[in-house]
């Protein structure tokens, strides 16, 4: 069979093509020109990631009869073509999966005591090494403690919690990175120019992204890809034909309707991606990933440096965005992470699919905080439209405080104490003080429903103002962010604890209000409000205290 695949025909011959690992291949090859090799090491990573490459290239240089000034071997010498042609004798592969045995690991003890015949070093390359039994790692503890000077063992695993700790005591330990999705495109790029196929950019990035941090699993899915379609040009649409992926519009639709509460067209969503064969699996996963970057973008204002999608894709995400608030999205990435795992061992694919959907759509199905405050979401939309008409004790009701009875998941309502704010105010504050805190408020809840001015502050720090309650500082002039002790609370303080966000908020106001208000944040234990600067503004009617 001539041909041969990409992983294997463009496996690095040298230390300069391995990608994404120059914190191991630099000190190996420091080791080399300062001779001090170590005799055991230990190479730790996820799949794809080099170990096995890097592990043969310092076999190859340990053992070049004319290594180059920087440690890398020449390429040249009969010791370096053995070695790459798989026929030298000083260097023993070892796949433990299939020989974990204390028989194999003797059969290593009895041959280290023979010296090489040419070279220096003979390097034991185990890969897998975790696969060794109880037995077998016993056996060979004495030889990696104290093996002849001629002997380098190279222990290679993905898993090295399974390693027991008097192996690793005795290795130099060197974890492998995932490789980021730009070093692999660039591989990609070079490796397709040297094949002379044409493909696009997009192409070739959503191959890189699809392989999550393994150069050959990329390149196995491009040589997948090239070859369904062979002698023509690699588009997007191909690639994701080939894969079995799916569209970001597709996720934009789905997220649309999800959203909005339309059951039935985010089933249809599903339908149209079951009938174009897509893999449900790899759908779940890739959905999930989106999730977590509308997330991204709604609680940060610089997120390209995380998410690494096109100019277009994140405008398109920031218009879904807007549609969503971050409690409900959290919940929504809850229930597809409880799906990712259970769909693949799911016999109904489809239907465990078409249930998590339902459930996205219909909070009511559940009775968790998450979902629960999804559905106050709901209403308080429906309200805002003029969907639903509530009394003044419905909304009371709507806007009571909440809290968790005897340690359990299901919330309790509980009024919230009575206070007679605007007394307070009244009593406090001279006319031109509530008259100055009126506009101020008004202010800040037409910044938040103008797109146009939430983006001067930054959409997902304005919705982070949710978190907030704004309450009067004790100069009577200025205000203060008070925020929970939670999760959302806590995400939400960080990001006001950064003046640039403060200051973004507080030129806004002064544009729309022609006064200058300082603003500061805090966090509180409790927002039982009971002194004035305890109170919350949003909560008082302003055109009463003004007609005083």
């Amino acid at each position: 069979m001539s041909y041969m695949a990409l992983y294997r025909k463009w496996r690095p011959d040298e230390f300069e093509e391995v990608k994404g690992q120059e914190h191991v291949v630099t000190t190996l090859k420091n080791q080399i020109t300062h001779d001090r090799v170590g005799h055991a090491y230990l190479f730790c990573g996820t799949r794809g990631t080099g170990k096995t490459t890097v592990a043969k290239l310092f076999a190859k240089a340990v053992n070049c009869e004319h290594p180059l000034e920087d440690g890398s071997p020449c390429g040249e010498c009969a010791s370096c073509k053995a070695i790459q042609a798989g026929t030298s004798l000083n260097v023993i592969e070892i796949d433990a999966a299939s020989n974990n045995g204390v028989n194999n690991i003797r059969d290593i003890r009895e041959e280290v005591q023979y010296s090489p015949t040419e070279g220096k070093y003979k390097v034991y390359i185990i890969d897998e090494v975790h696969m060794l039994s109880i037995g077998a790692f016993n056996a060979l503890l004495k030889t990696l403690e104290e093996p002849p000077s001629y002997v380098i063992f190279i222990l290679a695993t993905t898993e090295a919690h399974k390693i027991p700790i008097t192996i690793l005591s005795r290795c130099q330990r060197y974890d492998f990175r995932r490789i980021s999705v730009e070093t692999i495109y660039e591989r990609l790029a070079e490796l397709l120019r040297r094949e002379g196929v044409e493909a696009e950019e997009k192409a070739i990035r959503y191959v890189a992204k699809a392989a999550d941090g393994s150069m050959r699993d990329a390149l196995s899915l491009l040589d997948q890809c090239i070859a369904f379609y062979l002698g023509q040009t690699l588009t997007y649409e191909k690639v994701l034909e080939v894969l079995g992926a799916v569209d970001i519009e597709v996720f934009n639709d789905l997220m649309r309707h999800v959203a909005e509460g339309h059951t039935m067209e985010a089933l249809q969503v599903i339908d149209d991606v079951i009938w174009q064969g897509r893999d449900l699996t790899q759908f779940v996963t890739d959905f999930t990933w989106y999730m977590r970057n509308l997330l991204l973008i709604m609680v940060s204002d610089h997120t390209n440096d995380q998410l690494d999608i096109s100019v277009e894709n994140m405008e398109s995400m920031k218009q879904i965005a807007e549609l969503l608030d971050v409690d409900s999205l959290m919940r929504y990435i809850r229930v597809f992470s409880e799906l990712s795992g259970q769909i693949r061992y799911a016999t109904q694919k489809r239907v465990t699919l078409e249930l998590a959907v339902i459930k996205l759509t219909t909070p009511q199905m559940e009775n968790n905080t998450d979902a629960i405050l999804d559905r106050i979401r709901v209403l308080e939309k429906k309200i805002e439209e003029g969907a639903l008409s509530l009394n003044e004790e419905q909304l009371a009701a709507l806007a009571s405080q909440r809290e968790t009875g005897d340690g359990g998941e299901n919330p309790i309502l509980r009024p919230a104490p009575s206070i007679d704010r605007e007394e307070i105010l009244k009593q406090e504050l001279q006319p031109a003080e509530c008259e100055d805190m009126d506009q101020i408020m008004s202010s800040i809840r037409q910044i938040k429903q103008e797109p146009e001015l939430r983006g001067k502050v930054g959409s997902g720090t304005m919705s982070l103002l949710d978190q907030a309650s704004i309450n009067i500082g004790h100069d009577r002039k200025s205000i203060v962010l008070s925020f929970e002790g939670t999760e959302k609370g806590n995400m939400a303080y960080r990001q006001f604890s950064k003046d640039m966000h403060r200051e973004a908020l507080k030129e806004v106001i002064g544009d729309l209000t022609g006064k200058s208000v300082e603003i500061t944040c805090q966090m509180k234990d409790s927002l039982v409000e009971t002194d004035i600067s305890n109170i919350n503004l949003s909560k008082v009617n302003f055109a009463v205290i003004t007609q005083e």
